[in-house]
């Protein structure tokens, strides 16, 4: 009995030695890993960091270096990571100046990757962090409906430079060129000729966003645009402007709005008269003055894409993501205009500029997105 026993045992034993063999020799060897990162040069960002002249900060990343620590540090709580065993964390103003210079230049993922020495997708991580840092922390700063003391400076603006009187801004339309989306691509696309996105501006006297709307696509029309907006339901509840009335010509003119011909006209929302037979030398003049200062909001396009060329061209991120960079490009061209910097126009800035024709392509090469 003793036998059998020592007999089974034995067999147990031989059976897991044979299993053991069997799958060191099947089972393919892990190899150890090497290392957590691979080894990148910054020596490019080093170089700027220490070489760079303001003009040298303002030309590339469209401020000066000031204000770029400045706006480093308004983000700072937003962008700061922890260091860990293995490596170090990205610095902030290294995450900060990815993103200003995707938006200003709308380069390549890849080639900034390569120029700050960081992976591609940290490139492209960094652009949607600070993207998100940039509306959470900034925007109830930077972009917002002025307050009643504001609106008063305004309209002294508007009157002081354009001789019209009562203009709380001016409100107008501007299409973002994007990749064609595969959900209903025919609706971005524009009497323009390629796909876009609509971004709808309220403007003061300085140039300066107050109210934005933007997302709709590119064939519809502004005045749907316009009666969709929160803008229309504040501006018919009248919520949207203070009740500051001055008397010309023994009538009460409340604060407008200044709009083009596409607009509807509305007690809040002035625009012109009607071009052709049968208007009038005085209304002729209105029109010019009113055309005078509503082109602030045409003005003020074309510094923001002059700044921020992602809008310029046709961006190749995500349709839902382009909203969130067109607002974050808004609320950086506030930044810039409220700390003074300046604006450094280039041949090239051409109000909603057409993009090539391989650009309007449905499904085209759409290069690294976001």
């Amino acid at each position: 009995m003793s036998f059998m026993i020592r007999r089974h045992f034995y067999r147990r034993r031989q059976e897991r030695r044979r299993n053991a063999i069997l799958r060191a020799i099947t089972t393919p060897t892990r190899e150890k890993r090497k290392l957590w990162t691979h080894a990148r040069c910054h020596a490019w960002w080093q170089h700027a960091c220490d070489t760079w002249t303001e003009r040298d900060w303002l030309l590339n990343f469209r401020m000066r270096r000031t204000t770029f620590r400045h706006l480093c540090e308004l983000l700072r709580p937003k962008l700061t990571r922890q260091d860990t065993r293995y490596r170090r964390a990205v610095p902030v103003e290294l995450r900060v100046a990815v993103c200003l210079w995707r938006l200003a230049t709308n380069l390549e993922l890849r080639s900034i990757s390569h120029l700050f020495g960081v992976g591609l997708s940290s490139a492209c991580v960094f652009t949607q962090q600070v993207v998100a840092a940039i509306n959470d922390n900034l925007k109830s700063q930077y972009l917002h409906t002025p307050k009643d003391a504001e609106f008063v400076e305004i309209v002294k603006g508007f009157h002081d430079r354009w001789g019209f009187p009562q203009c709380a801004g001016a409100v107008d339309g501007t299409h973002i060129p994007i990749l064609a989306p595969s959900h209903n691509p025919a609706d971005y696309y524009n009497r323009k000729g390629f796909y876009s996105i609509i971004l709808q501006g309220v403007v003061d006297h300085n140039m300066k966003f107050w109210d934005v709307n933007i997302g709709w696509p590119g064939r519809v029309h502004d005045a749907r645009v316009l009666s969709n907006s929160s803008l229309y339901e504040r501006g018919q509840n009248g919520t949207l402007l203070p009740s500051l009335q001055e008397t010309i010509q023994d009538v009460d003119v409340p604060l407008v709005i200044l709009g083009d011909a596409a607009y509807p006209l509305l007690p809040w929302l002035m625009k012109p008269y009607q071009e052709g037979r049968g208007i009038t030398a005085e209304q002729t003049a209105f029109n010019h003055r009113l055309s005078q200062a509503r082109m602030t909001v045409e003005r003020a396009f074309g510094r923001l894409k002059g700044r921020w060329r992602c809008l310029l061209k046709r961006c190749d991120c995500d349709v839902f993501f382009v909203s969130d960079i067109v607002l974050a490009c808004c609320i950086l061209h506030n930044f810039c205009e409220s700390h003074n910097e300046e604006y450094i126009c280039s041949d090239n800035d051409v109000h909603d500029q057409r993009p090539d024709p391989a650009d309007r392509q449905i499904g085209g090469d759409s290069g690294a997105n976001i």
